[in-house]
């Protein structure tokens, strides 16, 4: 009788603990679908990173062709799209100007309202769309930070359709996953985390932003395979030339970048005249700007899209043009400042890469290959002010890791020289442009 008593309690015990945990964990507790939320998500930004850098090469290449047929049609078309381009913008995504990452920097104040605005499904459809039509048109932009600002509105998406509460790390890890995704970088998406997107970065989000990257990357990798972006390069460079060529790559590469970002923050938030003239024409500014950009490409021929295959060249060891890296320098600048949407990742990599072809004459014992990386990091390093994410970044995607050493130094050099020039962080200093709207129904700010 005593045993039988025992054995009903415990089958009480252990059905109501079966309750308890079903509620706490189970298919409709919260936690279950906040990590469903990021699984799905994650699996989302793979799949949209890919088919966005899919989109963006056909985009590129049809221009390239263009352009190689109808040498000097773009001086028209290319001033004409940007400022339809930036018109768009301004009249249907607003929001979608620039890079993406400042968008990403500015939500993380109201996440839930975000994904309303900065981060909506519109904003980044529109984003997604303008980007590629600036890659037709020749402009000097990345697909790198449009992919973040996709990924946290990805991210944001499916915390909304499963329920669960939106916390500004969800939006940190989407953003991560998409630059992990966009270059197959899984650890410059990490560093890029904790040194840019986060202003105040909490340790408990560790895990779930490296959860994100490694399903996002595997998704990525399943479609595109597993690939070196710039490929096996592989440099290195001997100790005691390194010791010169690193101050002189880390002092240049940072005064070019503070350069570059003291010039776009004076632009989107100064109040002197040229300014003001600028944000009461915009449309007209921008077909300026596009003039430059195809002035710029149809005499040089290298200047247009993302530089890529220059830059590529340049890392290889092929002799290039001394003055490629000052020509990009003014086409990107040209177009990032001209408000159509679009990055400036891959541009400054390029720009970055003609920095280090200027240099190697100076060092003609060293490598081309690790002279060009190191300008690469410095001036990387000296626009975003994100040293550890430049260094991983290169390392990963010229598998470079034998010039880790060298790369740190300059990109410390860098950061310290950048902040002479501009004290504010690009990014950061842009976030502030992108106030939180007030949006009516249809999610178009008001």
């Amino acid at each position: 009788m005593v045993e039988n008593i025992l054995r009903s309690r415990d089958r009480r015990w252990t059905a109501a603990r079966y309750r308890a945990l079903l509620r706490a964990q189970g298919p409709r507790s919260v936690r279950f679908r906040t990590r469903l939320a990021i699984l799905t998500g994650a699996v989302a930004i793979g799949l949209a990173a890919t088919v966005f850098a899919k989109a963006a090469d056909l985009a590129a290449d049809i221009f390239g062709a263009y352009a190689a047929r109808y040498r000097w049609a773009p001086l028209l078309t290319t001033p004409a799209l940007f400022a339809a381009l930036v018109w768009l913008t301004r009249r249907f995504v607003p929001l979608a100007r620039g890079s993406g990452i400042p968008q990403v920097i500015a939500a993380q104040a109201d996440p839930e309202r975000a994904t309303g605005a900065l981060v909506s499904i519109r904003t980044v459809a529109g984003k997604a769309l303008l980007t590629l039509a600036a890659v037709l048109g020749g402009a000097s932009v990345g697909r790198e930070g449009p992919t973040v600002q996709i990924a946290a509105a990805v991210m944001g998406l499916s915390h909304r359709i499963l329920r669960v509460p939106l916390r500004g790390a969800v939006l940190i890890a989407g953003g991560a996953a998409g630059v992990a995704a966009a270059f197959n970088t899984p650890l410059a998406g990490l560093l890029f985390a904790i040194e840019e997107l986060a202003s105040a970065y909490e340790q408990r989000v560790t895990l779930l932003v490296i959860a994100a990257i490694v399903i996002a990357g595997m998704v990525a990798q399943s479609v595109q395979g597993d690939y070196v972006y710039f490929g096996l390069i592989g440099a290195h460079m001997p100790l005691s030339a390194a010791l010169a060529a690193v101050p002189v790559a880390g002092l240049a590469g940072g005064l070019a970048g503070g350069l570059f970002s003291r010039l776009m923050l004076i632009l989107a938030t100064g109040t002197n005249a040229a300014t003001g003239w600028t944000r009461r024409h915009p449309v007209a500014f921008a077909g300026l700007c596009g003039l430059v950009v195809g002035a710029l490409g149809i005499a040089t021929g290298l200047t247009w899209g993302t530089g890529y295959g220059a830059a590529r060249a340049m890392i290889a060891g092929v002799d290039a043009p001394l003055w490629f890296g000052p020509a990009k320098f003014l086409a990107t600048l040209a177009t990032a400042v001209a408000g159509l949407p679009g990055g400036i990742f891959a541009p400054s990599l390029a720009v970055g890469a003609g920095i280090g072809n200027l240099l190697h004459p100076l060092f003609p014992g060293s490598p081309a290959s690790a002279i060009v990386i190191l300008g690469m990091v410095g001036y990387f390093a000296g626009v975003v002010r994100a040293p550890l994410t430049a260094v991983i970044i290169l390392s990963e995607t010229t598998a470079s890791r034998g010039l880790m050493l060298p790369m740190f130094a300059v990109a410390f050099i860098a950061d310290a020289t950048s902040q002479l020039v501009c004290r504010e962080k690009l990014y950061h200093g842009l976030s502030r442009t992108f106030a939180m709207p007030v949006t009516d129904a249809s999610g178009r700010a008001a």
